[in-house]
């Protein structure tokens, strides 16, 4: 096939949402592919973040696939790759993954992942060739939405003024560096904000930042309708991060509760064995699992003792 690999353009995104969908639909055995995640999507909401990292394989002068990747600092991911799967087997997704190596390149990044089926040998044997290797399970899990009680001290990144963000922001990379040098997510929450996603939910000590959740909710987002999907959650480390964490996991059922959505979402690698543990503790239920896939083949943040939720998808 003549295949050529470009920048992914406003335009396309129609066309890669649909492909996504229905490529992991019929992966999946789904009766009707197309309907793969309802009213809840991933390519248009990071093509938002970050259009110079979203990347489209065009055959005949039409997209046939895409791939997207995303910046955190001294940590990166990719996906969703998606092909049209009447085009699987014929090397697109390797010419989709070029690319995004080379973003990751250019952004200097120190450690990169990815979140696949843990039992397809094709899907872990592609990344394997760039140099990921399959590690720990991650879950994602989800509980009702329960009558918030009162969690103290929290408040929404989008109700301060415009100096307080600039110092928030400041106070969640000197959290996120905390658990893992150089991590930062502040790229998600601006995007979260800019582009009316959900909320950043942040946790406070006095003055002192000690717990932040990137959280998309409802339809059009990667959550979708009725639901908060915590994309990026953590606890500061420290002697109190366990109870930091479940404050942060109940500021954000408070958050989805006043929005009137009933479900709460976030995934956790299984490395992370206090913090799955404690999901489970508090009433998490594990939807569906998948295995982190990392290079070097190393933890990162994915170890015991770190209290953080996200899950690479």
């Amino acid at each position: 096939m003549d295949i050529s690999i470009r920048p992914l353009r406003e335009r396309d995104l129609p066309a890669a949402d649909r492909i996504m969908r229905l490529a992991f639909g019929t992966f999946l055995g789904l009766p009707e592919p197309a309907a793969f995640l309802g009213d809840a999507g991933y390519v248009r909401t990071r093509w938002l973040a970050d259009p110079t990292a979203a990347f489209a394989a065009e055959a005949g002068g039409e997209v046939i696939g895409s791939n997207l990747a995303t910046n955190w600092g001294s940590v990166g991911f990719f996906g969703p790759l998606s092909i049209r799967p009447d085009l699987w087997s014929r090397g697109v997704g390797k010419r989709l993954m070029e690319p995004i190596m080379q973003r990751f390149a250019d952004w200097g990044t120190r450690h990169a992942g990815l979140y696949t089926f843990a039992h397809s040998q094709q899907h872990v044997g592609l990344y394997q060739k760039f140099g990921f290797w399959p590690r720990f399970l991650t879950a994602i899990m989800s509980k009702p939405v329960e009558p918030p009680g009162e969690v103290p001290s929290w408040s929404g990144f989008s109700d301060l003024t415009a100096s307080e963000r600039e110092a928030a922001l400041d106070a969640c990379r000197g959290l996120t560096d905390a658990v893992h040098a150089g991590l930062d997510v502040g790229g998600e929450i601006q995007a979260v904000l800019a582009h009316k996603l959900g909320e950043t939910v942040l946790l406070w000590e006095g003055s002192r930042l000690v717990g932040l959740a990137v959280c998309h909710c409802g339809p059009g987002t990667e959550a979708g309708s009725g639901t908060c999907y915590v994309k990026f959650g953590a606890a500061r480390p420290g002697p109190a991060a366990q109870q930091t964490f479940e404050r942060l996991l109940d500021a954000c059922g408070q958050m989805a509760a006043a929005r009137g959505l009933s479900r709460l979402v976030a995934g956790v690698n299984t490395s992370r064995h206090e913090a799955y543990r404690q999901m489970l503790a508090r009433g998490f239920r594990v939807d569906r699992q998948g295995v982190a896939m990392q290079r070097p083949n190393e933890p990162a943040y994915n170890r015991p003792g770190v209290y953080l939720v996200d899950d690479w998808r």
